[in-house]
């Protein structure tokens, strides 16, 4: 069927100049690759998948995240960049029944304290509520010995009232403890960017791989030293006349414990690991055939 347009049908004018033809490139044409064998393809596909199996999908979002400690071995707790850290528990003492002449001599001995460190230190003072249901648990159980009848009305008077006390009031205890670190890595002045970070940096920062490595040596010095210095802070304190002691193992970890349960830590104390067993299920190695 011919073409509908009148300019195609009109033949071409005198004396114009014959138009030049266009030679059209080739149009690149890509090469077909052959697809690979069904097997191949199953194959690659089961490698993938146990590859995916193997590496496991880290939670940026977890609460592991923010800890800042990697274990607590050796009456010390290791942090997650390397870093050591040594708690002396101190004693209060009651400064305001002091004279003026033994006030005086406590501000002079913590100066001096202050002054012979060289070494960063941080003084930690915690404030909790008392719970008081043990105290309650003992006196009941002393009144239903008590054969006395005044005496047991008395007690039940003094129970009634240390428990109207408690509900109304928060009785505060304060507890006072003294932080000493150490820094295997660039030394003591080394943790000043680090701590310029602030805490929100340090809380919303990407994951990092958490796993803490510190060599024997290294280990071994910076325990020595950690010691030094805690009986260093030990001496500067008994010159004040503040009663201290390091904790252990198992007190650093129930510290910790309340710090990140405070009202867990009222209802469910931890007990004692040392009287506690468990039965241990490991998984059994995995053969090349696929079978365990």
């Amino acid at each position: 069927m011919p073409p509908n347009n009148p300019f195609l049908n009109q033949p071409g004018t005198p004396g114009a100049p014959a138009p030049t033809p266009v030679n059209q490139a080739p149009l690149p044409v890509a090469p077909v690759q052959a697809a690979p064998p069904i097997a191949q393809q199953a194959a690659n596909l089961g490698s993938g998948a146990s590859q995916q199996a193997k590496t496991p999908v880290k939670n940026p979002n977890s609460t592991q995240n923010t800890l800042q400690l990697s274990e607590v071995r050796d009456n010390m707790v290791v942090m997650i960049d390397g870093s050591l850290r040594a708690v002396v528990a101190c004693k209060s003492i009651n400064f305001d029944l002091m004279s003026e002449r033994e006030r005086e001599g406590v501000e002079y001995s913590y100066q001096s304290f202050l002054n012979s460190l060289n070494f960063p230190v941080q003084i930690l003072i915690r404030s909790q509520r008392v719970d008081i249901g043990q105290y309650l648990d003992k006196l009941t159980g002393i009144r239903r010995t008590q054969d006395n009848m005044l005496l047991g009305v008395l007690m039940d008077d003094y129970i009634n009232y240390i428990d109207i006390l408690a509900n109304e009031a928060n009785i505060m205890e304060k507890s006072f403890y003294v932080v000493v670190p150490y820094f295997p890595k660039g030394g003591d002045s080394g943790n000043l960017i680090e701590q310029g970070k602030g805490f929100f940096g340090k809380l919303f920062a990407k994951p990092k791989n958490t796993v803490t490595r510190i060599d024997t040596a290294t280990y071994q010095k910076a325990k020595d030293e950690i010691k030094n210095r805690v009986d260093n802070v030990i001496a500067g304190m008994f010159q004040i006349g503040v009663q201290s002691v390091q904790l252990d193992t198992k007190s650093l970890g129930e510290l910790y414990y309340n710090f990140y349960n405070p009202d867990t830590a009222l209802r469910q104390p931890l007990g004692d690991f040392e009287t506690t067993t468990g039965i241990y299920t490991k998984k059994a190695p995995t053969t090349p055939g696929g079978t365990q």
